[in-house]
């Protein structure tokens, strides 16, 4: 058995790591975009779907949105913001590196037709979750808008990908240093007001979502969420993702990412997603510590 045992290890020892780093780029603070090799997640990937990332053995699982994905290449796109232990170790790894899990594609697709215009809202990191969904909706024959802000210029991201992929990019960023001084609901009140738009999908910090809702909800505009809550497994066993939606719970792995923006419960959303801030605190200075060491 011991023999068998060793022939086996000798043999694992010698397989090729399957999601290595093809490259790795910063594209604003703290913020990463990768590409990684994950042939089979290319292969079916589509717009608003997502991973769940292990860049270790030991390390905690996260969801990450596909970004983009090549199924010639066998890559996909992700972008990290180090926002915590397991995204600050990921994006302390370089090209050549290899993850050790990635697992997809999970979550329903984005639901793409023709619906006429549509806006795509992004706050922060968020722009990596619309961009994908702007370019499946433009290639689907709608007019796309797109609405991308920040906190400040450095933290814009993506910019140009929207640009390739909407008819026009609106920026915004809260203390004016690029675009238009203040929030993404400023920009979407004058689009509602002043264009018949036929959808709005918005992704990005939760006090951002929830007004986008509220700036469509007297329009009547059909206004799509990509939520972000807590997330282990991904595949609807754990129970931590669950969401009230139109108060009934659902689970966001499995029953989204998205959702009716009109009927989340963003409150306690918010309050799910704050519950484990000391935890994550507490593993970021571990982390960083980790890593100066």
């Amino acid at each position: 058995m011991n023999c068998e045992l060793s022939t086996v290890n000798r043999k694992l020892s010698r397989v090729e790591p399957r999601f290595v780093i093809r490259e790795i780029s910063e594209v604003g603070p703290d913020i990463a975009r990768l590409v990684v090799d994950a042939p089979r997640v290319a292969r079916h990937a589509r717009a608003g779907q997502f991973v769940i990332v292990r860049p270790s053995g030991d390390s905690e699982r996260i969801p990450l949105t596909i970004c983009d994905s090549n199924p010639d290449s066998g890559t996909i796109t992700l972008v990290v913001q180090a926002i915590g232990g397991t995204t600050t170790q990921i994006n302390a790894m370089r090209a050549g590196d290899a993850l050790s899990d990635v697992l997809g594609p999970l979550g329903l697709p984005t639901e793409i037709e023709c619906f006429g215009s549509c806006v795509v809202v992004a706050g922060g990191v968020g722009a990596a979750i619309v961009l994908p969904v702007a370019k499946a909706l433009a290639e689907a024959g709608n007019r796309v808008i797109g609405i991308v802000g920040a906190r400040d210029a450095d933290h814009l991201i993506l910019v140009n990908d929207m640009d390739d992929v909407c008819e026009e990019v609106l920026l915004t960023t809260e203390d004016g240093s690029s675009g238009a001084r203040g929030f993404v609901t400023n920009a979407l009140e004058a689009i509602v007001g002043s264009h018949d738009i036929d959808r709005v999908l918005t992704a990005g910090p939760i006090p951002m979502m929830r007004a986008v809702a509220e700036v469509t909800r007297p329009h009547d505009i059909p206004t799509i969420a990509s939520l972000n809550p807590i997330m282990v497994d991904g595949t609807g066993m754990c129970g931590g993702c669950r969401v009230t939606v139109g108060g009934e719970t659902l689970f966001a792995c499995i029953d989204g990412p998205e959702f009716d923006a009109h009927i989340v419960d963003f409150v306690s959303l918010q309050k799910r997603n704050e519950a484990y801030h000391t935890f994550e605190a507490c593993r970021l200075r571990d982390t960083r510590e980790e890593l100066d060491a």
